[in-house]
């Protein structure tokens, strides 16, 4: 499990899904939108939430059709399927690796651009908080999405459709997090269905997965 984990960082930092590309998107939809919505400190402080979280989201949804997509092409997923490992392990360290590359370095430098959108004090733990619990959910459910459509051309658009729908829910919890923390507010009953999103995909999700690409392989 280690080894295969290991092989995933190194071939999605190399094959270029890896933080930068995430990371630079993050940081463009960061700067653009004081530009679109104007200056005013008191409509982005406002709107701060939502749009980190947004582009927290759309960086994740870069790099999602890449997970299977290397392993499709050169026969390495065949070779995984009928490993001593059961599929629904291997399904949880790609989505794994997808975290790691993607969206913890988004966790990281999310308070950085926090200051770019002239987020309050106190929604910077808050902030970060709900992003460390939300993540993981887009991972996993990214990892199902990737699994439907590996092996299709041009996957990615109907990876895109598949996979927003179900991002929604996080979306909602995530920047509601953020802005009741932000505001001073109570956080318990958002970030407690965040957690429960969070932990019921990687509960059920690898099993969906790891079923979905038994199937493809046929």
């Amino acid at each position: 499990m280690i080894a295969l984990l290991m092989r995933d960082l190194r071939l999605a930092v190399r094959a270029g899904g890896g933080f930068g590309l995430g990371l630079a998107f993050f940081l463009i939809v960061t700067v653009l939108v004081p530009f679109g919505v104007g200056p005013e400190t008191g409509l982005l402080t406002r709107i701060a939430p939502g749009v980190l979280w947004i582009g927290a989201l759309l960086a994740c949804l870069l790099s999602l059709d890449r997970i299977f997509a290397l392993d499709w092409e050169d026969g390495s997923l065949d070779l995984l399927a009928t490993a001593p490992l059961p599929m629904e392990g291997i399904v949880s360290i790609k989505a794994l690796a997808h975290w790691l590359t993607t969206a913890l370095p988004l966790v990281l430098v999310a308070p950085v651009l926090g200051l770019l959108l002239n987020l309050p004090g106190p929604g910077f733990p808050w902030l970060v908080a709900s992003l460390a619990i939300g993540t993981p959910a887009l991972s996993v459910i990214g990892t199902f999405g990737a699994a439907l459509t590996v092996g299709l051309k041009r996957g990615g658009l109907l990876l895109s459709l598949l996979v927003l729908p179900l991002y929604v829910p996080t979306l909602i919890f995530g920047a509601e997090v953020a802005r009741r923390g932000a505001e001073g507010l109570d956080v318990q009953t958002p970030l407690l269905m965040l957690a429960g999103i969070s932990f019921g995909t990687m509960a059920l999700l690898p099993f969906a997965s790891a079923a979905v690409l038994r199937i493809n392989l046929r």
